[in-house]
């Protein structure tokens, strides 16, 4: 009995993330990669000093493919510029330091790219996406009078190249 009722309180916890990943904004889709980072790495870092070597490499391994396939994946290059590929190389840094920790059983590679995160997710928490959107469609605005200069840009929508695209291919 005790069996059925945690595999019927897994599915009914999947159902409700599943829900809540279709109802989400990109702006929080976002804020949910990180946020899932952030407990793959702690489920690392218990594993970790527990001893668990197989729970803390499958948890490292969460986390690498959410920087990855999730936050990696998520930067448009295009029209982030130097923002995203600041990003995209700060996020290739994270899961290398996440590896190298996974292999060293180190720690302190961990709680850096914990820390990294952490800092990441505040300032991304930090965007208003009403506003954002604003600048959006300001921009789009402004592009359908002439097109604007770079500066222009990023001055209407406050945000410049900083807002990644989701896989709906939002654009800043």
């Amino acid at each position: 009995m005790f069996g059925s009722q945690r595999s019927g309180a897994n599915a009914y916890a999947k159902v409700g993330v599943e829900t809540g990943v279709l109802a989400a904004s990109p702006h929080k889709l976002i804020a949910m990669l990180f946020e899932g980072a952030l407990v793959a790495l702690s489920t690392a870092l218990l594993h970790m000093k527990t001893g668990n070597i197989a729970g803390k490499g499958q948890a490292v391994s969460k986390a690498i493919r959410i920087i990855d396939e999730g936050l990696r994946a998520s930067l448009d290059q295009a029209a982030g510029g130097g923002i995203a590929v600041s990003l995209d190389a700060l996020y290739e840094y994270m899961s290398n330091r996440l590896l190298m920790g996974n292999l060293k059983n180190d720690p302190a590679m961990l709680e850096e790219v914990q820390r990294l995160l952490i800092e990441l997710k505040q300032a991304w928490d930090g965007i208003d996406p009403a506003a954002a959107a604003i600048g959006q469609m300001a921009n789009a605005a402004l592009g359908q009078m002439a097109a604007p200069s770079a500066t222009t840009s990023a001055a209407v929508n406050g945000y410049g190249a900083a807002v990644p695209r989701t896989t709906s291919t939002i654009k800043a």
